[in-house]
């Protein structure tokens, strides 16, 4: 019922995995990445005396215990040239054009990338390594490392064959650009084996990347506003057997600066401190080279000339402004084409990227993201610390309080547990008093009329915040109920949350608690706010036609068909569209033939994809039929190197 930073948190969680995607087609996600603890050096062998004592003689035991998987440096990836040689040897314009024929030379270096951050990004700084393809170089380097050729034209060293398997998925998609990347790399004496693994293996929980289970592995990231990060470049963070493959640095990268500056940018709140914390991660990324950017990848979306007010983004998705829409005709009704449905509106069990469209159109937003950035809708101003409605004050705590500690969970204080103090992590000693940062953040809402003409109210919030932290809900993940120490209401629609000392979340500012309207009557009689949580996934009233606070509400809901929505009247300012329907096209061909022949005013970006109906679409509009955006998705492919092996 509402699209609050508890949606934003849960993206997090799902960019967490979102590596799913990679054999999927992309999607728009509001956007990221994760750096801590050195790694111990452990020699192969270690010999350990245990003494055993008995009544008659002491007893000397050697016991051998065998190095730790994955903690064996590897015998190509561990050498930095032949890393930086790969990344020289792959021609990524090739890449591109192989999966995106009708990206331009021009258009290319957008996709393009250098670090783990697009370069439009707000903490890319510019100025990092960059690998230009350059075979030459490469060449010349390995030669000079020893790396020679062997007679076959795959070089070797030291008995070592410079042959790697590389794991990726099935997907036509990634077997197109690694055929391009596998004979880029044979053409500098360097052999790839290509092993295209169904998805369900390569991430799964208890194989392929998740236990390291490769030497390069390709897949995907979705990026994000908060570009995050720290589980996937912190030190601490590398999957082992003793941590019980906990973590996603799957390239077992190490960079003690590097580590300490990706913690420490996700714990300010001053974003100057983020950007140059962010700075020095994507300085030693880029040159250690342990895991190659290759592009982001292309998006498209397709309107009608005759639709105005029509706004593309790289972040946030085109119904983020259906407010604003306009029919130069003087229309009233726009259609667009989605190739799947929401399987709910209830998105605080289900989201998904077109339940999420349609949440923005007929349920309403509080905040945007545009261009890596966030912006107010709903909500009255971002609760900043500059703008007075948010504190970030020093207190003291003591062993058995509640605090939030170094990975992000709430935790009872007690000898060992990890914190940050003073930006720097420490284990607390068990007795001492420490002074930790107390978030107190002031959440206000706009006053607004629900779509049944009731004024929004406290009581709004304050079943939002119930629902949502109720584990009977159903919920994907109560992380950010469980940061809140208290919660007050009111006296307008707003709420108080204070957070546990620790918790310095740097997108604080965004309204962790949404909206539900508290005053509605279902049609069974009760009132929402009496319906408990376990139930509200099979309430019609909120899996299907939710009231809005959005420019629509849903009138109608065909399955498998349709979605129409007719415009909220109490919305401000009112639109100029007065209907909207979202009809289910499966068939790209087929969407984009309704899209020409003037059946649909849009087709939104997953449902174009980025196939070859690309080009038709391209062709239309060079013709003046049809607008067309070629977006650098936040989604973005790379190639992981990992530097140990068993």
């Amino acid at each position: 019922m509402h699209y609050t930073k508890r949606w934003l948190t849960l993206v997090g969680v799902l960019t967490v995995l979102a590596f799913v995607l990679a054999a999927c087609p992309a999607q728009p996600a509001a956007q990221t990445i994760e750096v801590t603890r050195e790694v111990e050096k452990i020699v192969e062998k270690e010999v350990v005396k245990e003494v055993e004592v008995t009544k008659e003689v002491e007893v000397e035991k050697v016991v051998e215990v065998a190095a730790e998987d994955y903690t064996t440096p590897h015998p190509i990836l561990s050498d930095i040239v032949v890393r930086q040689a790969i990344a020289q040897c792959i021609n990524r314009d090739e890449l591109i054009a192989s999966v995106y024929p009708y990206v331009a030379d021009d258009v290319k270096p957008t996709l393009r990338m250098d670090t783990f951050l697009p370069k439009s990004h707000w903490a890319y700084s510019g100025g990092y390594t960059d690998y230009a393809y350059d075979p030459a170089a490469a060449s010349a380097s390995l030669e000079a490392a020893g790396w020679v050729d062997g007679g076959d034209g795959i070089r070797a060293k030291d008995g070592n064959r410079l042959s790697l398997k590389f794991t990726t998925t099935t997907a036509q998609f990634r077997q197109t650009w690694a055929a391009v990347a596998e004979q880029n790399l044979k053409d500098c004496g360097i052999e790839i084996i290509r092993l295209h693994t169904p998805a369900s293996w390569w991430f799964g929980d208890q194989t392929g990347l998740q236990r390291r289970d490769f030497e390069l592995g390709a897949f995907a990231w979705v990026g994000q506003t908060n570009p995050s990060g720290r589980t996937l470049y912190a030190c601490n963070q590398i999957p082992l057997p003793s941590n019980n493959w906990e973590g996603q640095n799957y390239m077992g990268w190490c960079n003690e600066e590097a580590s300490q500056a990706i913690v420490a940018g996700n714990n300010t709140l001053v974003q100057a401190e983020r950007i140059a914390a962010y700075d020095i991660v994507q300085k030693h990324f880029s040159a250690d080279m342990v895991s190659l950017p290759l592009f982001q990848r292309a998006e498209a979306e397709a309107w009608s000339t005759n639709l105005l007010n029509f706004r593309s983004d790289p972040t946030e998705y085109s119904s983020a402004n259906a407010g604003e829409w306009e029919l130069a005709d003087g229309g009233d009704t726009m259609v667009i084409g989605f190739s799947q449905e929401p399987s709910t509106m209830f998105g605080l069990i289900a989201s998904s990227a077109v339940q999420r469209q349609v949440a923005q159109m007929s349920q309403g937003m509080l905040t945007s993201q545009y261009s890596y950035d966030y912006q107010p809708v709903q909500q009255d101003g971002l609760s900043t610390l500059e703008s007075g409605l948010a504190t970030n004050e020093m207190v003291e705590v003591k062993a058995g309080d509640m605090v939030y500690n170094v990975d992000g969970e709430p935790e009872e204080l007690a000898a060992g547990t990890k914190i940050i103090v003073d930006g720097e992590t420490v284990e607390y000693d068990g007795s001492s008093v420490v002074s930790l940062p107390q978030l107190v953040v002031n959440y206000k809402v706009k006053p607004f009329t629900w779509s049944d003409g009731v004024a929004a109210s406290a009581a709004d919030m304050e079943l939002a915040h119930k629902i949502d932290c109720d584990k009977d809900s159903g919920a994907v993940s109560y992380i950010t109920c469980e940061a809140m120490q208290s919660v007050t209401f009111g006296p307008d629609v707003e709420a108080t949350v204070t957070y546990l000392p620790g918790y310095q979340d740097p997108t604080y500012f965004l309204s962790a608690i949404g909206l539900y309207p508290s005053h509605q009557v279902l049609s069974d009689g009760r009132n929402l706010a009496d319906v408990p949580a376990a139930e509200w996934a099979t309430l019609p009233e909120i899996a299907e036609k939710p009231l809005s606070f959005g420019p629509f509400v849903i009138t109608d809901w065909v399955k498998g068909e349709r979605i129409e929505m007719e415009v909220n009247p109490y919305y401000e300012p009112a639109p100029k569209v007065q209907k909207v329907i979202v009809v289910i096209v499966q068939d790209t061909n087929q969407a984009v033939a309704q899209l020409l022949a003037g059946d649909l005013d849009y087709l939104e970006r997953a449902t174009l994809g980025g196939g070859a109906e690309v080009q038709t679409v391209i062709d239309a509009a060079a013709e003046g039929k049809v607008n067309v955006e070629i977006i650098p998705s936040p989604t973005w492919e790379h190639i992981d190197m990992n530097l140990y092996t068993k």
